[in-house]
Order: structure tokens, then sequence, then C-alpha cells
């Protein structure tokens, strides 16, 4: 197949161009800056924003897939505000959906969010949402990825473990988090594990038309990722209760001075990003068989 990546020079954009390439597919790598990246050079590199239609719509001719992996982190607020969710999910999947139908792409692949829906209480999943309702009303054979938090080498969420550290309790042992990190829970996936799914699944013809919600080995709270975070660099740390309501009134203040949190990340730590049913196994992959978060820390065998 000749595969074109959308957002191809991202966490997860590299890894799936690798497991493209090495399958023996032909890729393209599209980005706003490709020539960053550490892909293999027979791994072509293209420069377009999802935001700007005739940027991108010249690298969508003659491909046979499609992936699109743009997004905005939900764990900070972005620059320019929220509303640039629905400016790069949806606006980029309008483009990229658009593009793929001009050309005739075969194949179509979204990565979405859990709980993503129009009516979802953050910008974010408002926005993967609508996309998702693009990608599913498009003359496209399509198929949807909705993964838990996905970890590995230059992944967000270990950043954005130690950043919120920063930002309520520099230079001190103790750590509040909001509901003491005990509401919110992940059942975050290696991706080394992620990637070969998204793979198999433009292989398959029997993906069409399905929307699979993928996760890791173990459900952990965000204390427990905390808490294997810090263990794996030797640093001691007490977690203490931030209560609920006063994490809802002072991430918003926060953002006033310049710190990137605000109200969507607020609700973001106020629900789970556990699928109901994990679909890792349509991909002939055990659970159990994955990398667990503590291992790839170094904090297991």
């Amino acid at each position: 197949m000749d595969v074109l990546v959308v957002g191809g020079t991202g966490f997860v954009g590299e890894h799936l161009c690798r497991e493209l390439d090495d399958r023996g597919h032909a890729v393209t790598a599209l980005s706003r800056s490709p020539d960053d990246a550490d892909l293999p050079a027979s791994v072509e590199r293209v420069a377009g924003d999802v935001t700007d239609y005739e940027s991108i719509e010249g690298a969508f001719e003659g491909k046979d897939a499609v992936v699109f992996l743009p997004a905005l982190t939900p764990l900070f607020e972005p620059d320019g505000g929220n509303e640039m969710h629905r400016r790069v999910h949806l606006g980029g999947t309008e483009n990229a959906v658009r593009a793929a139908e001009e050309h005739g792409v075969d194949r179509y692949l979204q990565m979405s969010a859990l709980a993503a829906d129009p009516d979802a209480a953050t910008h974010y999943l408002r926005a993967k949402g609508e996309a998702e309702a693009v990608v599913r009303d498009a003359d496209l054979d399509w198929i949807i990825f909705r993964p838990s938090i996905i970890f590995g080498d230059g992944d967000e969420f270990t950043y954005f473990v130690k950043r919120l550290k920063q930002i309520f309790a520099p230079g001190v042992p103790l750590y509040p988090l909001p509901g003491g990190g005990r509401k919110a829970h992940f059942q975050l996936i290696w991706i080394e594990d992620f990637a070969p799914m998204l793979a198999d699944a433009l292989e398959g013809d029997e993906h069409v038309g399905q929307t699979y919600e993928i996760g890791g080995p173990e459900v952990l709270s965000l204390r427990e990722s905390t808490e294997l975070v810090f263990e794996s660099e030797g640093k001691s740390i007490s977690i203490v209760p931030l209560p609920m309501p006063l994490a809802k009134i002072g991430l918003p203040v926060l953002g006033l001075f310049g710190f990137p949190m605000g109200s969507d990340q607020y609700e973001g730590l106020d629900f789970d990003n556990v699928p109901e049913d994990n679909d890792a196994a349509v991909f002939g992959r055990d659970p159990s068989s994955m990398k667990t978060f503590g291992t790839y820390l170094g904090l297991e065998q």
C-alpha cells in the first residue's frame, strides 16, 4: 500500500511510519515541520498544515490509505485557547476527509479518543466527537481508534505528571493532586504494542466501519501512575489530596497566570480514561502480554 500518515512526525506518527515501512509499505509523513523527524530515509516527507486545505490536498494524490493522527494534547490548554481543538481536530479532519474523497483514497483511519462525543464535558472530547461524525458520514472505508493514554519515549503523559508537580508544589516532597489522584484512571498502553494494531487495521478489510477502544494490560489511577514515575527516578514524594472543588477553581485561575491548565484539565481529572471493552484482542493481542507502565519505567521485570 501507499500510505499517507497525516501527523506522521508526532509521537504516534513516527512509530507508525516506522512500522508501516518495516512491513514494506510506501509511506509518506505529512506534518508542518517534517524535516525534524527521526524517520527512515525511505519514508517520504511532505510539509502541510491540516487547518489549510490547499497545503495538504496534493499529498493525498495516489494514496491507497490515509491515517489521521494530528491531536492537541488534552492534558494542557493549547496555545490559542480551547477553540484550537475544533480548528485542528474537527477542521483538520474535515480537510483530510475532503482530500481523501477527492483523490479516491481506499481506506481512512482516524485517531480519536475514549469518551469522544459532541456533547462531552471538554472542548477536546467534543471536537473529537464531532470529527468522528465527519468520518462516519464520509464516502470512505473508515476505521476509528479510541485509545487510552499511550506511553513511550517522548510521550506527553510522563511529562504531564512531572509538570503537574512543578505547578502545584515546586521544590518540596509534597504533591497535592486533585482528588488525591484517585478519581481519574487510565489503561495505559505502550506505543510499541499500539502502533502494530493501527497497521493491522489498515491491512485487514474486516476492520472497515469499526470503532475500536484500546487499552493496555492494567488500570492505574493518576496517583499510582504518578508514584511510579517518581519512584523510577529515585524520588520520594508524599501525595496529598487537593479537594476537587478547590481544583475546579484553582486550575482556571492558574491559567490566568500563564500555567497551561484550565477547566478542561479539571474535567479531565474527574473521569476515567478506560475502555468499556478492550478491543486489543481483535488484533490478536493479549493485554496480559503487553508491557506495563512500571516495566517500561524499569521498576518491574
